[in-house]
């Protein structure tokens, strides 16, 4: 064999073990739609400057990121805590790892019913989303005012289960008369002037909810180099967003939203569910035992959060950035 010969063979070992090695710096985000997702999403425009690739696929819920979790087609999921929680419950393979954002939720009325509080809700018939973190929030909120709930007539308040995207227009339509719903498709809904708020339902012992997250358990422990690199990836376009509100706003109503919400949307929306970095097990916790009490996922077995809240990448990474 000619040097010549060994030497297009050395550059060609070079050239297939740099592609190998770029292969393996590949991370698969699963994220929804929402505003205060919109850091999460981020991730991916800056990833080649955290030396990796993020390829994000958009779910219509956070129960869908749990099933492809399942699936072995996700190394990391954005959910709310409820599906993370039922996720687990249900064998999901996964860490809880960090805190994207808190609140998020609102209850809004049709303006002509003048509805102020809870208790103003019997009688009436509250859209929501099965499943989701609002479900759970709703169900505290109507335990706590004393009021019965189901989806059949005949208790003090009827929940119609909508998809997130209809829920909106069963309120202008007066097909229900109050949702609990996400943001910022409930701004949206007051900006618009066929909703009113009512309350956001951070008073019950869950508070403003965190939403999550999450790791593979097998991600997490076999590429922790590239785990790592993916948190501090999530902590730089985090901070970006918080320190950089004019790119936070811009990234999500033109990248994320294509144009569909205002200015106005986005900013009542992240007011009502700030960006953040954090989480704890005490929170999980009793977000679990909150979904119990109400009977939302149905967990024959709820997780102990401290089995499988992990932050220590999380406190690394903001630690190496200097993140307080």
């Amino acid at each position: 064999m000619t040097l010549e010969r060994i030497g297009k063979l050395v550059v060609l070992a070079a050239w297939v073990a740099a592609g190998g090695a770029q292969a393996q710096d590949v991370v698969r985000l699963g994220n929804l739609k929402f505003a205060h997702y919109g850091a999460v999403s981020y991730i991916k425009e800056i990833a080649p400057k955290c030396g990796i690739k993020v390829e994000e696929r958009v779910f219509p819920k956070g129960l869908d990121v749990m099933s492809a979790i399942i699936a072995g087609e996700l190394d990391v999921g954005a959910t709310a805590s409820e599906a993370a929680i039922a996720g687990r419950a249900g064998g999901a393979p996964i860490y809880v790892v960090a805190g994207f954002a808190k609140g998020g939720a609102r209850l809004v009325a049709r303006p002509e019913l003048n509805i102020k509080s809870v208790k103003d809700l019997k009688g009436k018939k509250v859209g929501v989303t099965r499943g989701g973190i609002q479900e759970v929030l709703l169900l505290a909120e109507l335990q706590q005012a004393g009021l019965t709930v189901s989806e059949q007539p005949g208790k003090d308040v009827q929940t119609v289960l909508l998809a997130y995207a209809d829920l909106n227009q069963a309120l202008l339509g007066k097909h229900i008369d109050a949702m609990m719903q996400s943001e910022p498709q409930s701004s949206q809904a007051i900006n618009k002037g066929y909703g009113a708020e009512v309350l956001k339902p951070y008073d019950t012992p869950l508070g403003a909810p965190v939403r999550t997250m999450v790791m593979t358990e097998k991600f997490y422990r076999e590429r922790r180099p590239l785990a790592e690199k993916f948190m501090r990836c999530f902590v730089q376009a985090t901070r970006t967003f918080l320190d950089q509100p004019a790119t936070a706003e811009k990234y999500v109503r033109e990248t994320v939203f294509k144009g569909q919400i205002s200015s106005d949307d986005f900013q009542d929306a992240i007011g009502n569910s700030p960006y953040s970095y954090d989480v704890t097990p005490e929170h999980i916790q009793v977000t679990t035992d909150t979904m119990v009490k109400t009977g939302v996922g149905r967990m024959a077995r709820p997780p102990l959060a401290r089995d499988w809240v992990k932050t220590d990448l999380l406190e690394q990474a903001k630690k190496s950035l200097g993140v307080q």
